[in-house]
């Protein structure tokens, strides 16, 4: 069981402890309570912070040591992959489902903290223009995707979905070289999984990811990059 006592407690303001302060183990804990209002994800998300927690838990909210991030120029295909990716059948979209997307990946196992709170909040964050999803769709019907975060240049991902065959890994393909295009700088994966490896994720001190978040959230990505839209794959 996690234990609060060491951790802060947020009150009614926006205010975060600094990602220095958090624990060691489980690593990363930094401070319970408060709500989940798109201005306090907003802040969040500003600061290097994101919530987890269980179901009728209080939000949690985490800054681990070390960070998982995929830096341009590092992603990988493999072979499998990249034959995969040129016989696709997939059309892959950008903001044209968010709440199916996120509803999708709350049904995964490893999704089950995604509560009906959390899709609610995040709802609201792309109802603001700063959450956003990508959708992979094969005869119509949706197969597959993602969902996260805008702060400035820097994208950080939440979660994301497949019910077909490499759905996922097509979505972040896709979305990897659009975001690029547009004038992207670094992808967030918060914790490294097997997943966000074999794509070229890697661990890089928290230090060192906070300091490219408070340079990349100044910046601006190019106009027309969140715009409803089909992307190339």
């Amino acid at each position: 069981m996690i234990q609060l006592m060491p951790i802060a407690q947020l009150d009614n303001s926006y205010t975060f402890p600094h990602p220095t302060n958090a624990l060691t183990e489980p690593n990363g804990l930094l401070a319970f309570g408060g709500d989940l209002s798109a201005e306090r994800l907003r802040v969040a998300y500003h600061e290097g912070i994101f919530p987890w927690y269980s179901p009728h838990e209080p939000p949690l909210w985490w800054s681990p040591d070390p960070r998982a991030v995929l830096i341009p120029g590092e992603l990988h295909t493999g072979r499998t992959l990249r034959r995969f990716i040129r016989k696709h059948t997939y059309q892959i979209t950008v903001n044209c489902a968010f709440d199916e997307v996120i509803y999708h990946c709350a049904q995964r196992q490893e999704g089950t903290w995604i509560g009906a709170d959390i899709q609610k909040s995040y709802q609201s964050l792309h109802d603001e223009g700063l959450a956003h999803s990508v959708e992979v769709w094969y005869n119509h019907q949706l197969v597959g995707g993602l969902y996260g975060v805008s702060v400035g240049t820097l994208f950080c991902g939440e979660s994301m979905f497949s019910k077909m065959l490499n759905a996922s890994k097509c979505a972040f393909v896709a979305f990897y070289h659009h975001f690029l295009r547009h004038g992207g700088q670094l992808f967030d994966c918060q914790v490294l999984n097997h997943h966000t490896e074999s794509l070229g994720a890697k661990n890089i001190p928290r230090e060192i990811f906070l300091q490219y978040l408070y340079q990349l959230r100044k910046q601006s990505l190019q106009s027309g990059c969140w715009l409803v839209q089909r992307l190339d794959l």
